[in-house]
């Protein structure tokens, strides 16, 4: 099986729907469950509960839900046998379409512009949700999320100095800078913290969050320290 990955997409089997569906829910979440089985849409990988055996516990897995209910934010635990592939968010550039007129001429150059350094995002959140599913999750005031796969220090400094050119003010940029090993960083937390403005980095991990340690700082980052 693919290793998990936060922001990875698990598509189900017929029966592990039927086990999802089984489980109990209020009017609303059933409602919901429903026609995510009934459309076979996608759920998200989300942290992994702590000290878990990785060959025998269940996946924790997201539903975030539309407008139409509520937007909650509904867990499920599947078991590994309930999943039948994965998948991956939309290309940031796919959300064109769904941006006003106004900066999507912004977003196509910088999608360009994070390919062309060997960074292409990923588009999460209420724009890749409404592109995934057809449904509505937008509000005017919607934040684009992008996931961007970077290799070190060095390359996530260039992705950042991409970012910081998106010269829209609306709709604004947020996301996660995503290393080779899983662990993850808010860009604007990282952007503060290479400019000084930030003593300390918070690193989210498949199982967990915390303050950035000395081994993250080995790996991606070792000629600078942190308190830890």
């Amino acid at each position: 099986m693919m290793p998990l990955r936060r922001h990875r997409l698990a598509c189900l089997t017929d029966a592990g729907w039927a086990v999802v569906r089984a489980q109990a829910w209020d009017a609303q979440a059933r409602a919901c469950v429903d026609h995510w089985a009934a459309h076979r849409l996608p759920l998200v990988v989300t942290r992994q509960p702590a000290h878990a055996d990785p060959a025998q516990a269940p996946i924790a897995l997201g539903l975030p839900a539309p407008l139409q209910w509520d937007r909650r934010r509904l867990a499920i635990l599947a078991p590994r046998s309930a999943l039948a592939w994965f998948d991956e968010f939309p290309r940031a550039v796919d959300a064109l379409g769904l941006l006003p007129r106004g900066p999507r001429a912004a977003l196509r150059a910088l999608g360009q512009s994070l390919a062309d350094c060997r960074a292409p995002a990923r588009v999460y959140g209420g724009y890749g949700w409404q592109l995934l599913t057809g449904l509505e999750y937008l509000r005017e005031s919607s934040d684009v999320d992008l996931w961007i796969a970077v290799d070190d220090a060095g390359h996530a400094d260039t992705v950042v100095r991409h970012l910081e050119g998106f010269a829209p003010r609306q709709p604004r940029l947020d996301g996660e800078l995503v290393f080779a090993d899983g662990t993850a960083v808010a860009w604007r937390e990282w952007q503060a913290w290479r400019a000084g403005r930030a003593r300390r980095l918070l690193v989210k991990r498949l199982h967990g969050a915390a303050m950035a340690d000395v081994s993250f700082l080995r790996r991606h980052a070792p000629v600078l320290e942190i308190e830890t």
